[in-house]
């Protein structure tokens, strides 16, 4: 795949919730609608729901990504929504996977100065949230990393090499709450757990990183098929840089996001950005199933591609090797 032409995605995020009781009333929050920005950009987006909701809204929140609040006022045993867009990416700059960029004191200095040149989303992103804590061993863990008058963006690569190679991916090893502190200490987690570490230590030696959710395309091993549903959402994180901007950090895949990543949105953690959350009257117990499926746009008609999700029912997540 070329680094400098642009790519074009069907990206289709299913949810389905199964209660085991009648639901009265639920409201929800989505953050499932890829944003524009500079290297993205949206072409098509479509969001069906069943049951219709009695209110739909949408609206930008706070980091200026595209949501959408629901509310059903019926009674209902399932929700099930299908979030569908055709995303084109462009190339990111060279400059972000090549260039070193100014010694990591004089940045950090710059986002605590008053006034600070530094502009107020880094601030913002620069402090502390509550899936992303400020902790004393991890900060010395990144200054392994950071040493003395070392540049930013290399200092960073570092990092996030480490992580990869010191941490091992496991799905079973954590849950969407679990603490940064635990994944340090247990060198085991996810894709978001990740994120929330590499967060953690960037924010601890007072430099600006943002919690990225979206997707990443995933590869089928050779000579198998690609399967629609079998992959899954993704989080990395974005540092600023006084040269270059926001630039892309994977840990997860040891990589910096080019062409294969679909940005949802961002924020200061999860929490911010996390795809679907609400609260629900009635119900008692629920189970979730949710899948994704990534492909280059010119091997499937959205249409047709779109269709074949409706008329299926969202049964198991198939089995193809780990999840990004």
């Amino acid at each position: 795949m070329s680094h400098d032409t642009p790519i074009r995605y069907h990206v289709i995020h299913e949810t389905l919730y199964r209660y085991a009781a009648p639901v009265s009333l639920s409201q929800h929050l989505l953050h499932l609608t890829p944003r524009d920005w500079r290297f993205q950009r949206l072409e098509r987006f479509q969001l069906d729901i069943s049951p219709d909701p009695a209110s739909l809204q949408s609206h930008a929140d706070w980091f200026d990504n595209p949501s959408t609040w629901l509310a059903l006022r019926q009674p209902h045993d399932m929700l099930r929504l299908i979030a569908a867009s055709t995303v084109e990416v462009l190339p990111r700059p060279a400059a972000w996977r090549e260039a070193a960029g100014t010694p990591w004191e004089d940045v950090a200095a710059m986002i605590v100065a008053f006034p600070s040149p530094a502009p107020l989303d880094a601030q913002e992103c620069a402090l502390a949230s509550a899936q992303a804590p400020v902790l004393d061993e991890v900060r010395r863990w990144a200054l392994l990393s950071f040493t003395p008058r070392r540049p930013l963006l290399e200092a960073t690569r570092d990092l996030m090499r480490r992580l990869y190679t010191e941490f091992t991916f496991d799905p079973k090893a954590s849950t969407v709450a679990t603490p940064v502190a635990d994944t340090f200490r247990k060198k085991r987690g996810v894709c978001q757990d990740f994120a929330h570490l590499m967060l953690s230590a960037l924010r601890s030696l007072g430099l600006a990183a943002r919690y990225m959710s979206g997707y990443i395309l995933t590869h089928p091993a050779p000579g198998k098929p690609r399967l629609i549903g079998a992959d899954a959402s993704h989080a990395w994180v974005s540092l600023w840089c006084p040269e270059n901007g926001w630039v892309g950090f994977d840990p997860t895949n040891n990589l910096q996001p080019n062409l294969e990543h679909v940005i949802l949105g961002w924020g200061r953690d999860f929490h911010d950005v996390s795809p679907m959350r609400g609260v629900i009257l009635g119900g008692a117990s629920h189970e979730v199933e949710v899948q994704v499926t990534m492909m280059p746009a010119e091997s499937r008609d959205f249409d047709a591609l779109l269709e074949e999700v409706r008329g299926r029912s969202l049964e198991k997540k198939p089995e193809e090797g780990e999840p990004a």
